[in-house]
C-alpha cells in the first residue's frame, strides 16, 4: 500500500507545460488550472517543492500568469522534448531527493504521459491528478490516463492528494488549505 500513499516529506509537484496557447486548446483546461492552482498553494502551506515545464515557450507562451505568479522561477524548466524529463529536471528532481512526484499538466497523452513513462524508468513514484491534467480530445485524454495506468502511474484526484497529503483536520494547515477545496 507504500504505493498509494503520499508523505510531504517525499513529495514534488510537476507541472507540465501549462502554457498559455496549449490551455487555450484544451478541453477542461480551466479546471486544470484551477486545480493545479489548489495544489501549488498545497505545496507552498506543506513545504514541498514544484517544479515547472515549459514546452517551447517562444512559440507556445509562457506558463498562464495565474500559476506563473505563484511559482518560483528558478524552479522552471526550458524544453523541446515531449518528454519533461530532460537532464535540467532530472537532475533538479534528483538534487530535492523525493521519490514521489504528483503531476499536473498538458498534454495528457503526450508531455504528461512520456514525462511518466521515463520518471517510472527513473524509479519514481508518480501520481497522475486526473482533474489536473488534460488533453485536446475527450479520447486521447481517456487513452492517455488508462496508458499511464498501466504503466503503473497511481491515477488520483485534486482532493485525493490534498486529504492524503494532510492526513488529519486537527491542524492549521487543514485550516488554510480546506478553504481552497470548497
Amino acid at each position: 500500500m507504500e504505493k498509494f500513499t503520499l508523505e510531504r516529506s517525499d513529495a514534488l509537484l510537476l507541472v507540465i507545460d501549462i502554457q498559455e496557447r496549449l490551455v487555450a486548446a484544451m478541453k477542461y483546461g480551466d479546471q486544470m488550472i484551477e486545480n493545479t492552482k489548489v495544489l501549488v498553494e498545497v505545496a507552498k502551506v506543506m513545504d514541498f517543492p514544484t517544479v515547472v515545464t515549459e514546452q517551447y515557450p517562444k512559440g507556445i507562451g509562457p506558463t498562464v500568469p495565474e500559476l506563473a505568479s505563484l511559482l518560483d522561477k528558478n524552479m522552471f524548466f526550458e524544453k523541446v522534448t515531449f518528454t519533461g524529463c530532460t537532464e535540467d529536471v532530472v537532475a533538479a528532481i534528483k538534487k530535492l531527493g523525493r521519490k514521489k512526484v504528483i503531476i499536473t499538466g498538458t498534454e495528457t497523452h503526450v508531455c504528461v504521459l512520456q514525462t511518466t513513462r521515463d520518471l517510472l524508468k527513473l524509479g519514481y513514484e508518480v501520481f497522475i491528478v486526473r482533474d489536473a491534467v488534460c488533453s485536446r480530445s475527450k479520447t486521447n485524454y481517456k487513452a492517455g490516463l488508462e496508458l499511464l495506468a498501466n504503466m503503473g502511474a497511481v491515477i488520483t484526484t485534486t482532493e485525493v492528494v490534498v486529504f492524503d497529503l494532510l492526513k488529519q483536520s486537527a491542524t492549521p494547515e487543514f485550516k488554510q488549505i480546506s478553504k481552497l477545496i470548497k
